[in-house]
């Protein structure tokens, strides 16, 4: 078995690979207060669907905090319930077996008391498996998914273990159940649109479109579809997670970055920070959320995750 174990902000972290011919999964697991986070990477086969699986406990009589502008998420209530606050002011309950789109901004959430979740991060390979439709339509909102096949035996089957290898097993097999095959013209489209988003300090949509031969038109209509949001928005959100990170985990400069991404100035670098993350880059830097910090634990999964899998 290889092993790495490294400093976590705010608590102890340890990357694992299982034993066997190749590494199967990673795990990060940290501790922050009365959060704990452990990840689990997918298995080779799922890594371009799925870009983590993590299970989320709590042990507050309330507990809120805000998260980052994120992917889909497929997750799992085992226990409690909550609030989704999003950056648009809507508030929604959340389901038991809840499907959220793609967030376009930080989402306030809250939990009326001690609970754990179990969730997976989709990517859009693995938003066509599970849903099929247009992600746009979901963008900041959630769907209930229980009463669709075999996720409400899931979800009763996650309840009835506290084994965290144990769950992701069954969410794994679950899920790898469900995977469509996708032309090979739609993986080209997604390698490119991922590589372009994780290649560029601000990505610029005229590269895209060198890139693809698509027009700016054609690249909105298919980035709205698999990504959720038209390709000038998806530059502006990675360009923030990307900053995020820089700044909270490789502890650079948030001025340095400012000058670097091509931002207006520093009040426009603030803003977007502000928007996406949630948090200020001074906040950040020094005094970054519980759920802020463990989440960007998932930059250090292993393996054979690609880089823009880190981020989601």
């Amino acid at each position: 078995m290889r092993s790495h174990k490294g400093g976590a902000p705010g608590g102890a972290s340890n990357i694992t690979a299982r034993d066997g011919h190749a590494p199967l999964s990673y795990t990060v697991d940290a501790a922050q207060g009365p959060v704990r986070l452990r990840y689990f990477a997918p298995p080779e086969q799922l890594n371009a669907y799925f870009g983590s699986l993590y299970i989320f406990t709590e042990t507050a009589e309330h507990y809120s905090d805000v998260t980052r502008a994120d992917v889909p998420q497929l997750r799992f209530m085992l226990d409690n319930s909550g609030n989704y606050h999003f950056h648009d002011g809507t508030i929604l309950p959340t389901p038991e077996v809840c499907l959220l789109g793609p967030t376009m901004g930080a989402t306030r959430f809250e939990l009326t008391g001690p609970g754990r979740v179990v969730g997976i991060s989709l990517l859009p390979a693995g938003w066509i498996a599970l849903h099929g439709g247009d992600a746009s339509t979901l963008t900041d909102r959630v769907q209930e998914m229980a009463h669709l096949g075999g996720y409400r035996d899931l979800l009763d089957q996650l309840r009835a273990t506290d084994d965290a290898e144990g769950m992701a097993a069954l969410c794994w097999s679950f899920l790898s159940e469900r995977l469509v095959p996708l032309p090979e013209a739609t993986w080209r489209l997604l390698e490119a649109v991922d590589g372009w988003l994780m290649g560029e300090g601000s990505p610029r949509i005229e590269t895209l479109a060198d890139i693809t031969g698509l027009s700016p038109r054609q690249l909105a209509r298919l980035t709205n579809k698999y990504y959720g949001c038209p390709p000038k928005l998806l530059a502006r959100k990675y360009r923030a997670l990307r900053c995020s990170a820089r700044i909270a985990l490789d502890h650079e400069s948030w001025q340095a970055l400012c000058d670097d991404g091509r931002f207006y100035d520093q009040s426009h670098f603030i803003r977007e920070i502000k928007h996406f993350i949630g948090l200020t880059p001074h906040q950040l830097q020094t005094e970054p959320s519980a759920v802020a910090q463990l989440t960007l634990l998932r930059r250090s999964l292993g393996g054979d995750v690609a880089v823009i899998n880190r981020f989601s």
